[in-house]
């Protein structure tokens, strides 16, 4: 997350204001569902005081909401929690419902078949001239495959680089239990 972006949230938050930024699924998604669903990263904006990341984790727990990446960005007086879960629909309305300061959005997520394989990722990705903004491993995946979430300036054009190098981009629906 951009450090403008992260000060106006803290801003936001400060004055009293609810934030919670919803993701409207791309217009191919609609016309075709069985289409290659982009997975969905929820950043959110949480204190940096003990005990806040047990708080999600158990929120999300309780209602079988399962973390499959997680990746956190600290800083001395707050942190933003990277994650993506198996449902992301049901995370976003307990986040929204714990009034949790959160915004969505699409990553591209990979399949590695062996540690060679983020070699071919990134060199696949700098021919093309796509800008990596950061990479975090899945935590777990349905048949314990490795995945990394990427988080990319161009999502499309990133897809169709990997694919032509003959690595599996996998979807939303490809990490749901």
């Amino acid at each position: 997350m951009r450090p403008a972006l992260v000060g106006r949230l803290k801003i936001l938050r400060a004055s009293g204001v609810k934030m919670s930024m919803v993701l409207h699924m791309s217009p191919q998604v609609i016309r075709d569902p069985n289409r290659h669903q982009p997975v969905i990263q929820f950043s959110i904006h949480a204190d940096n005081k003990v005990g806040r990341l047990n708080e999600i984790i158990g929120l999300l727990s309780v209602h079988e909401v399962h973390i499959m990446a997680l990746s956190i960005l600290d800083t001395t007086d707050s942190s933003i929690i990277r994650l993506i879960v198996d449902y992301p629909e049901e995370a976003q309305k307990l986040l929204i419902e714990h009034q949790f300061s959160f915004v969505q959005c699409e990553l591209i997520a990979v399949e590695l078949e062996s540690e060679a394989d983020i070699k071919r990722v990134t060199c696949a990705l700098v021919q093309a001239e796509i800008n990596i903004h950061y990479i975090y491993p899945f935590v777990t995946r349905p048949q314990s495959k490795s995945a990394l979430a990427i988080s990319l300036e161009d999502n499309e054009l990133a897809t169709e680089t990997l694919s032509r190098h003959q690595l599996k981009v996998i979807g939303q629906q490809d990490i749901a239990r």
